[in-house]
């Protein structure tokens, strides 16, 4: 995208109603819900971050511009939800224990409304007891867990080690991302899979409920 769109200026400003309108203007045009997730919201957030981790911005200026977003998602969701074919399933997703940055899990969150999923977003600084309740109340299949400084990474770690004393964890599929997680860790821990990008995050999610239907079907 060589010209900026208004939503992307608005959403990297942190601009929430500024967003919501625009966002509320492009519906109005008739622009397809998800073309406005993928070619606007996803990449001003994917600005932000790049911005963010090369020392241009700050953690004031990330939680803004998430604000933006979700202003603006707020209108679309809705839509998401009614122009996906089918329920691809059910996922419980949040920032871990300790750790307050939520660009990276908002984007992929809003990757996964737009493929079809029904996501829980539990938010930021999530317990590994309220990832487990989450999971028991929704019977949610997949959880999927973020985390951007290095030393809120053991929440993960704690958080399948409660998945397992709950009684849960070969009922769900676990993915882990954020910037220092690396699939190495993510195979230490005992995650079952790692993806750096929404795009990942979104295949990695159709491929286990696939998988599950496919077992499902066969037994």
């Amino acid at each position: 995208m060589d010209k900026k769109s208004d939503l992307f200026l608005a959403i990297v400003a942190g601009d929430a109603a500024k967003a919501a309108e625009v966002t509320k203007n492009y519906l109005g045009q008739g622009m397809n819900p998800q073309a406005i997730l993928t070619e606007h919201m996803i990449p001003a957030l994917g600005d932000v971050g790049d911005r963010f981790e090369s020392g241009e911005l700050f953690i004031p200026e990330l939680l803004i511009s998430a604000r933006a977003m979700k202003a603006g998602l707020a209108l679309i969701r809705p839509l998401l939800a009614e122009s996906s074919s089918a329920n691809q399933g059910r996922v419980v997703i949040g920032t871990v224990q300790g750790d307050l940055h939520d660009i990276g899990k908002n984007i992929v969150a809003a990757m996964l409304e737009g493929g079809g999923f029904d996501v829980i977003d539990l938010g930021i600084g999530v317990t590994p007891e309220k990832f487990i309740e989450a999971i028991h109340d929704n019977h949610a299949p997949i959880l999927a867990m973020s985390a951007l400084l290095t030393t809120t990474m053991s929440s993960m770690r704690a958080t399948i080690e409660a998945l397992r004393r709950a009684g849960l964890r070969e009922q769900v599929k676990v993915m882990v991302g954020g910037a220092p997680v690396t699939q190495t860790f993510a195979e230490e821990i005992g995650a079952d899979g790692f993806s750096n990008n929404a795009n990942g995050a979104l295949a990695l999610a159709r491929e286990w409920m696939q998988a599950k239907a496919n077992a499902s079907s066969a037994a």
